[in-house]
């Protein structure tokens, strides 16, 4: 099973939007059930997030490389959208 590392905080209504996207993603493939997600909520979890370079959440790491960082302007499709690439991504590798 393939592992991603998905920082996020819990108060962030874009790692709601993802959390919420990746339900909707796995409903709608389910290939991507085979990927195994870390859930790293980066407050409580500060010496893992530490090691990683990102400035905002959600952001998703694969094998060490950023597959994705949520920005202030992203919509709930944007975000979608980039999670799904970050799935296939993974899923070809």
């Amino acid at each position: 099973m393939k592992e991603i590392e998905l920082f996020y905080l819990a108060s962030c209504p874009y790692c709601r939007n993802a959390k919420r996207a990746i339900g909707e993603l796995t409903e709608e493939n389910p290939a991507y059930r085979d990927i195994r997600i870390d859930w790293i909520e980066e407050s409580e979890q500060p010496e893992i997030a530490d090691k990683r370079d990102y400035y905002s959440v959600p952001t998703i790491f694969y094998q060490g490389e950023k597959l994705y960082e949520a920005h202030f302007t992203h919509s709930y499709d944007t975000i979608k959208q980039n999670i799904r690439a970050a799935f296939d991504k993974v899923l070809a590798g």
